[in-house]
């Protein structure tokens, strides 16, 4: 049984448009997507889970892959009577996004990828993941975002939507970043999947996002049929928060495609 997820049901629910559900990345929580939830929810039943381990749903210590994930989000979305959807996910939600497609792809009317990539772990990254997640239960969530706040928003990114990525990740209880993190070293390849997912699909990313650079958007591009690519100016891992308006636009724009 899936732990009871917290999580954000906004907008109209008599419309009939299709809901939006947005799953946030590592290490966030539903908050991250309070521009969208404000942009879409006027139109738009809009669903935005914290996931097993972030925000306020129950701590999940050990290992969450990221199937787990994606069948949580599927649960909740039974519980709400939701049978169709389009579906966003940043980062590690836009991994569990594609493992969503892969277990129930019935369900998925439209895809978002923001800032993720396809590919499985690396043999150094899975040394990596795991030794970040030991970290992260020995000293805590605040070196952590210290050291990498520059590297999820651009520098030049404005003071109070750094603040918000800082008060995520320092929010979120390193029992559960950890497991996400050790079962996301486990993931599948999704390269394949891609190529045979046959919903329209948005590619996002932040021209300086290091942690996915543009050419890993562009090599999920090529692999969707149906895909659009927008890469968003001056942002990095988070253009969601950081141009909100651009970001918007361009989610606005699959979405008017259903």
């Amino acid at each position: 049984m899936a732990p009871f997820l917290a999580y954000e049901d906004k907008g109209a629910q008599a419309t009939t448009a299709v809901p939006l559900v947005l799953i946030h990345g590592h290490p966030f929580d539903r908050t991250m997507w309070a521009p969208q939830v404000a942009a879409f929810s006027p139109a738009r039943r809009v669903i935005a889970p914290d996931l097993r381990g972030y925000g306020a749903s129950p701590v999940v210590p050990g290992i969450t892959p990221l199937s787990v994930f994606a069948e949580d989000v599927a649960a909740l979305l039974d519980d709400l009577r939701v049978p169709e959807f389009a579906l966003a996910g940043l980062s590690m939600g836009g991994q569990i996004a594609m493992e969503c497609y892969r277990l129930f792809p019935e369900r998925v009317r439209a895809l978002v990828l923001a800032d993720t990539f396809a590919a499985a772990e690396t043999p150094a990254g899975k040394v990596s993941r795991n030794e970040t997640a030991d970290r992260l239960l020995r000293e805590g969530m605040d070196g952590y975002a210290d050291e990498v706040l520059h590297k999820m928003v651009a520098p030049y990114a404005r003071p109070e939507v750094a603040a918000h990525v800082r008060r995520m990740m320092t929010g979120t209880p390193a029992e559960g970043a950890a497991a996400a993190l050790r079962g996301r070293a486990e993931r599948p390849d999704y390269r394949e999947l891609l190529t045979r997912v046959t919903v329209p699909t948005l590619v996002v990313v932040g021209e300086d996002d290091e942690y996915t650079p543009v050419a890993d958007a562009q090599a999920l591009h090529e692999a969707v049929p149906d895909s659009v690519l927008h890469v968003v100016r001056k942002a990095a891992h988070m253009p969601n928060l950081e141009q909100p308006d651009e970001f918007n636009e361009a989610l606005a724009g699959l979405l008017a495609r259903l």
